[in-house]
């Protein structure tokens, strides 16, 4: 039986536990705790251990290595996969996209569009040349430490925040860009990439912009899919990345410009890559990462699913008792793929930071005709 290492067992990672078992691999998962049961194997260490990690992979033997929907993971995935002579992208396209300073220096380098930005080591009550500004972490996601700042008075509040939620302590300050928020899925095999879907992402926005949830596919023009398209084919190339998944978030603002805002080598969290993008275009994109870690002959063609294309997938984020209300409502207008509707009676005022805070979920599928009633019930 061929052995695959997960990095992390988080609720973002069960899909791909499941999926792996499924293919009959032996499954081995590095986490600080959680879900200790869903694979072969656990081994309680962190997935920033990454000698530890690849001490005990090189002892198992393991055939392959991955993880999904983490940035932290993905740092420990690519080094042992490197270290182990196994399918990875390299530690230089790891390096530029878990750090946004370096990935925005790439970009700039290949004449891809991004917000205008200021760099910090240090905190210093730095003024930019104008507001409103977004001030954020270089290595952080999942919202974490971002704050819209629209005035000089706030600014030093805003650069402590995202110094506090730093592990690097470095922080980006960038010109905010008005506009839709999209994220695009991809994966690629030998460098060539393709684009599998674009998502629509609905925040809070200011002033911490955690998502409230997606939907899949976008309500874009053709002429929308296919400058997104393009321009995140020439970001993929720009960061080299070569095998695996990715995850491209980026705006287009009022007057139809996109501007790529970061770039993951790996799959969206937030049920995007596991759950949304299967439902709405058939394509096991989880099975698909699987299949090029583990060095297996890949065929796009070979993980889709026919009868499962051209549906709409939506998940919706809990945030507070009403957002329970607007879930039980919009479930007549869809079927649940699965849901986690806590009872936040009494929690109501829990102030939600990140996304690590929401309070549950509903992932709903549905078709052209219900997607509006059921988007409007949602609050999107």
């Amino acid at each position: 039986m061929k052995k695959i290492a997960i990095i992390g067992s988080g609720e973002f990672q069960l899909p791909l536990i499941k999926s792996a078992r499924e293919e009959g691999l032996e499954t081995h998962v590095f986490s600080w705790g959680g879900n200790e049961l869903a694979a072969n194997f656990f081994y309680n260490i962190s997935i920033i251990e990454k000698q530890l990690i690849l001490d005990k992979c090189r002892e198992i033997g393991i055939d392959g290595i991955c993880s999904i929907g983490s940035d932290l993971a993905n740092i420990t995935v690519n080094f042992v996969a490197n270290a182990l002579g196994l399918v990875s992208n390299s530690i230089e396209c790891t390096e530029i996209t878990t750090n946004k300073y370096l990935m925005r220096q790439h970009l700039i380098m290949n004449n891809i569009p991004v917000p205008h930005f200021n760099y910090l080591n240090e905190i210093k009550n730095f003024q930019p040349l104008s507001y409103p500004v977004i001030v954020k972490p270089v290595d952080r996601s999942g919202s974490r430490g971002i704050t819209l700042v629209d005035s000089p008075l706030n600014i030093l509040t805003a650069i402590k925040v995202a110094f506090d939620e730093s592990f690097s302590k470095e922080i980006l300050i960038e010109e905010f860009i008005n506009g839709r928020e999209f994220s695009v899925e991809s994966i690629s095999y030998n460098g060539s990439h393709e684009i599998l879907q674009i998502t629509e992402k609905f925040t809070t926005g200011s002033p911490d912009f955690i998502e409230r949830g997606h939907i899949c596919p976008a309500r874009i023009t053709s002429e929308e899919r296919d400058l997104i398209s393009d321009l995140v084919c020439k970001t993929l190339k720009a960061v080299n990345i070569s095998n695996g998944a990715a995850h491209t978030e980026l705006k287009i603002n009022d007057i139809g410009d996109a501007y790529i805002i970061e770039i993951g080598s790996r799959m969206g969290g937030d049920y995007i890559g596991s759950d949304l993008v299967f439902y709405s275009t058939g394509f096991d994109f989880t099975k698909a990462v699987l299949a090029i870690a583990m060095n297996s002959n890949y065929k796009a063609t070979e993980f889709y699913s026919q009868e499962k294309k051209h549906m709409i997938s939506i998940v919706k984020f809990v945030f507070n008792d009403d957002d329970v209300k607007k879930c039980h409502n919009a479930c007549f207008y869809g079927d649940v793929v699965h849901s986690n509707l806590n009872n936040t009676n009494g929690i109501h005022n829990k102030k939600i930071t990140s996304s690590s805070d929401r309070l549950g979920h509903l992932l709903l599928v549905t078709d052209q005709e219900r997607r509006d009633k059921a988007l409007k019930i949602l609050g999107f």
